[in-house]
């Protein structure tokens, strides 16, 4: 009986520690599952994923913060594989937020490493287009920054040997050659025009000390034409002295001159007007005298017909005769 007894609280107590490891199991995979952790794609183009493996570690800042749970060759793209990777909610990622693969130069060993980038901008939880869940943009890592401008220099490299090469030729050597004897019959040339060059400049070197001789002649001739000159010009201010005289006699004489002819036009003016008025006096008194006068001879007119019919003169004038002021009709 007792025997029976401690095998049935063995039993029950193997029981319920697989009823425990059931239930822990059971509770480590709801506890890593989609519901306690946030899932990304990130679609990696430029950069090389050798080594990165389901599970590897996704950082940020050093911190792990996620894992890879899976990924695929895209479709629709040869060169772009869609890693998904569960990220602990905790650390929001942002819309600036990048990604970036790195290694662990011994063991090759892959992970992923966030970068948030200014601006960091809004935290993403909308789905991208084309894809069901958020995606995190593709960043450049500093590796491959270095890599990618090795490889520059190194294509730099071989065209700089290529164009040497090809500066190395048998035609372009003897084009060398041929240009440093040129050079070198040029160089003996300036050498013996160099040589002419300073007989020239000897030569001018004397012709400049004549010209200085020279110089100092006309200088001395200068002196003696600004004597010269000097002199005469003291004789022209004596005569433009004289002059100025003159002007002012001559200007004082014209001033006489007109002063005479003003007073000339003011005598010839009044003489005028007195000739004028004489004119129309005289005019007046000739017509007083022509209306006398031909009273007087229209008077002996009369008198001279009445003398030569005296019947007339002393009995008056006939029928037939006009008296004093009549005429014919």
């Amino acid at each position: 009986m007792e025997a029976e007894a401690r095998y049935t609280y063995v039993g029950a107590a193997v029981l319920l520690l697989i009823a425990a490891l059931v239930a822990s199991v059971l509770w480590l995979a709801s506890a890593g599952g989609r519901a306690d952790f946030v899932h990304y794609a990130i679609h990696f183009e430029s950069q090389a994923l050798d080594g990165l493996q389901l599970g590897a570690e996704v950082n940020l800042r050093g911190i792990k913060i996620g894992r890879v749970v899976d990924y695929a060759l895209a479709p629709d793209k040869l060169n772009r594989v869609r890693v998904e990777v569960a990220i602990d909610p905790r650390a929001t990622v942002r819309t600036g937020t990048v990604a970036v693969v790195t290694r662990n130069f011994v063991t090759g060993i892959a992970s992923i490493a966030l970068v948030n980038r200014d601006p960091a901008g809004e935290p993403l939880t909308t789905a991208s287009a084309g894809d069901e869940l958020p995606v995190i943009r593709e960043g450049q890592s500093n590796l491959d920054e270095i890599s990618g401008r090795v490889s520059q220099v190194g294509e730099q490299v071989t065209i700089a040997l290529t164009s040497i090469n090809q500066l190395l030729t048998d035609e372009n050597r003897q084009n060398a050659m041929a240009t440093l004897r040129s050079l070198r019959d040029l160089a003996s040339g300036l050498n013996q025009r160099l040589v002419a060059l300073d007989s020239m400049l000897a030569q001018a070197g004397s012709a400049a000390t004549q010209v200085g001789q020279a110089a100092g002649q006309l200088a001395s001739v200068g002196e003696r034409v600004s004597t010269i000159a000097e002199r005469s010009s003291q004789g022209l201010d004596s005569t433009m002295a004289q002059t100025e005289r003159t002007l002012r006699d001559a200007s004082t004489a014209m001033a006489q001159v007109a002063s005479a002819l003003e007073r000339m036009e003011k005598q010839a003016g009044s003489t005028a007007r007195r000739l004028e008025g004489s004119a129309s006096l005289v005019e007046d008194q000739l017509g007083v005298a022509t209306a006398e006068l031909r009273l007087s001879m229209d008077a002996a007119t009369r008198v001279l017909d009445r003398l030569r019919d005296p019947r007339a003169a002393l009995l008056g004038p006939g029928p037939q005769q006009f008296g004093p002021g009549e005429s014919k009709p």
